[in-house]
């Protein structure tokens, strides 16, 4: 399941990318027009800039704005981000593998083998760019 604050990071991206790239726009801007809590915004801006997806600059007329293009930032990269690894389970993972403590035969496991499967499937689609989801919204209005 997708965390919100995935979601949220997610939503921020959009609409930053969205609006005049050249304008900063303040965390309760964003949160107002994006209808996320405040608080659990400012932990997210904060991760994304730490990760350089954004620049802020303090002041007045400071706030946020993306730092990398658009078509960079990819959906896969903010949920390993902002939530850690993608697979469903450690054994399954590509970056973050664990063996499962309780499983008799990795090779044969069946949970393993779907998971993977599913892993394999689904990442492709993540690595969708925020440019992207950008253009498929504008495409629907």
């Amino acid at each position: 399941m997708l965390s919100k604050r995935v979601k949220y990071a997610i939503k921020t991206l959009l609409f930053l990318n969205r609006e005049d790239n050249s304008s900063l726009f303040s965390a309760k801007k964003i949160s107002e027009n994006e209808r996320i809590p405040l608080k659990f915004l400012e932990q997210i801006l904060r991760e994304l800039k730490q990760n350089k997806i954004l620049k802020s600059e303090r002041g007045a007329e400071g706030g946020y704005t993306l730092m990398k293009n658009a078509a960079d930032i990819k959906v896969l990269d903010v949920i390993r981000i902002v939530d850690g690894p993608v697979a469903l389970l450690p054994c399954a993972s590509l970056n973050f593998y664990e063996k499962c403590a309780d499983c008799r035969d990795e090779a044969t496991c069946s949970i393993r083998k779907l998971l993977i499967n599913v892993r394999d499937n689904m990442l492709p689609i993540l690595d969708t760019s925020i440019a992207d989801m950008t253009k498929t919204e504008n495409s629907l209005i």
